[in-house]
């Protein structure tokens, strides 16, 4: 497969600017990007073959650790694709992304405040409905995301026929099947990832737009008016007053110290006053 590379490298935030938000939450997180044009992260239950498209991608170009302050483990490795070289970071297999365990708070504090510049969804296609929930979550907070597809040998000898085209079109990502343990797809997924990273693909992913609950509708209407007043740009307002109204304790601290601002993508560093916290939904 041929593959041909712009001759001007694109802008990326992460390679252009040592000292930007977005490296600073990624050198919090344990992650360097010296010598890296862009970050991958990549996410999954457990089960899905994750760690086999892991090895795909990065063969013996990896090293393991635990993650600042905890006692999970972590692996990263790297790859080169064209002229670009990529730094893929495994998060924790997890069901959700709602922090209620220490995984979960990984991988959702990687995917929202690390801002990789694709994060790949690894899911199992004998299992989509269980799978699902997590990758609709991630696009609550990412447009750059891919889902690879894998296990299809597995769900064709289950009789199950997954249609990938579908399943783009529903969710507003890319999509590719794949089965890791063969290295099919691989290339097909690299060459994905590539495309998202430098902005040839360009998502549009299904989000849910209303809870079918009006107290709780307005209650997110009011904070999401409010939040945007405070950090204009901000790529996943609707998904921090989700969070806002569920109590998550760590959204709220990155709300009053500012933090928060880091992720506006007009770069502003403000924190939000306390009067913003008193959304109430009634019963």
């Amino acid at each position: 497969m041929t593959v041909t590379i712009p001759t001007t490298k694109p802008l990326n935030a992460h390679a252009a600017c040592e000292t930007c938000p977005m490296n600073r939450h990624l050198e919090r997180l344990g992650v360097k990007m010296d010598n890296w044009d862009y970050v991958i992260a990549l996410a999954g239950n457990p089960n899905t073959g994750k760690s086999t498209v892991f090895n795909a991608l990065t063969g013996l170009r990896q090293h393991t650790g635990n993650w600042p302050g905890k006692t999970v483990a972590r692996a990263e490795g790297g790859f080169q694709y064209g002229d670009e070289r990529y730094k893929l970071v495994d998060l924790p297999g997890t069901y959700s992304l709602l922090a209620a365990s220490v995984d979960e708070e990984i991988a959702r504090d990687f995917i929202l405040f690390g801002q990789p510049d694709v994060t790949v969804i690894v899911v199992d296609a004998t299992r989509l409905e269980r799978n699902l929930n997590l990758v609709l979550q991630v696009l609550e907070i990412t447009d750059k995301a891919v889902v690879a597809l894998n296990l299809m040998d597995e769900a064709e000898r289950h009789g199950l026929q997954v249609d990938p085209r579908r399943l783009a079109r529903d969710l507003g990502v890319p999509i590719v099947p794949m089965v890791a343990r063969r290295n099919e797809g691989v290339k097909e997924l690299l060459q994905v990832v590539h495309d998202v990273a430098v902005g040839e693909i360009q998502s549009r992913p299904h989000r849910i737009r209303t809870t079918h609950h009006q107290a709780l509708d307005r209650a997110v209407d009011q904070l999401v008016t409010q939040i945007e007043a405070e950090f204009p740009g901000l790529p996943n307002v609707r998904w921090v007053a989700l969070r806002l109204l569920d109590d998550d304790a760590q959204i709220e601290q990155a709300i009053r110290d500012g933090s928060l601002g880091d992720l506006s993508r007009d770069g502003s560093d403000t924190a939000i006053p306390d009067n913003l916290l008193i959304a109430e939904v009634s019963a």
